[in-house]
């Protein structure tokens, strides 16, 4: 603890609003670890607090905004990364991020990620997977592996989960990584290199959730579960995106899998309106009709 004017201060206060702790999150969650790695990787970023914003959805991830001492905005549910791009062309200025969880981005939220992806809005999003949602009872979620136990699915989940980094790998991102929340340094500067990098950025924060799906799913406190976690991960930098499915029998694989670069969408705009449209197809290429 610092001391400061006679009071003792936590060395993050100067982003947190105090007037709004404790938090809501329960112990042993993930969240906590992946909000505190965020807040770190602002202050590292060396940019002025007065050019971030953040931007978040509805569930437990989601109340991160409301505990940031920056411009934040709690928005409705499944539709933080649409108000973020919204937020991004009024203001191209400001660095914009979003923090949330996978029930929220990739389920009524998926449509939205896709075509932000593809299009290279300049956003960083951050995606807290705890496998369900738990703010409103621990139901299935999008990210929920096969097999495991929800209230809505208490037989086991028959569904496949969506690998997130190679969805947001095939749809475009120039940044794709994931981290444990366990991992806070490696997650920290993943989320420092995310921000300033120009592009759609995802980094993935696998995080535990004990007393919702962890209880049903019998793995033991919290401690246990993230030790659990942590036994049955493994780093594999770059490998391809398609190979980082969560699946039983196979550890979890960790890493930064893309970083790349290409035109942003704020960039493309001018482009396209010097030039007065479309350039496809490339007139000088000759191609055959279909009558021969």
């Amino acid at each position: 603890m610092n001391q400061k004017e006679g009071l003792y201060r936590h060395p993050k206060d100067d982003l947190l609003r105090e007037d709004r702790i404790p938090h809501i999150w329960c112990a042993g969650c993930g969240i906590g670890s992946a909000f505190s790695a965020c807040i770190t990787a602002l202050q590292k970023a060396g940019i002025d607090y007065d050019r971030f914003a953040i931007v978040s959805g509805i569930g437990c991830s989601g109340r991160g905004a409301g505990y940031l001492k920056i411009d934040s905005f709690h928005t409705t549910h499944g539709r933080a990364i649409p108000f973020a791009t919204g937020l991004k062309l009024a203001k191209p200025e400001l660095n914009v991020f979003v923090f949330s969880g996978e029930g929220d981005l990739f389920a009524i939220g998926g449509n939205h990620f896709i075509h932000a992806a593809r299009r290279n809005v300049d956003l960083t999003v951050i995606c807290v997977n705890n496998m369900n949602y738990g703010m409103t009872g621990g139901q299935v979620s999008a990210n929920t592996p096969f097999g495991a136990k929800t209230t809505t699915t208490p037989y086991g989940n028959p569904e496949i989960p969506l690998n997130l980094p190679s969805l947001a790998a095939a749809c475009g991102a120039v940044y794709v990584a994931r981290w444990l929340s366990l991992d806070v340094r490696r997650l920290t500067q993943s989320i420092q290199e995310a921000l300033v990098k120009p592009g759609f950025s995802f980094v993935e924060v696998i995080g535990p959730c004990p007393v919702a799906f962890g209880r049903r799913n019998r793995l033991g406190s919290p401690l246990e579960m993230i030790k659990l976690y942590n036994e049955n991960s493994v780093i594999r930098n770059n490998v391809h995106p398609d190979e980082t499915i969560i699946e039983e029998g196979k550890k979890m694989v960790l890493g930064k899998f893309v970083d790349i670069q290409r035109p942003t969408f704020l960039e493309t705009l001018p482009k396209i309106s010097t030039e007065g449209g479309t350039t496809w197809p490339d007139k000088g290429i000759v191609t055959e009709s279909r009558d021969g």
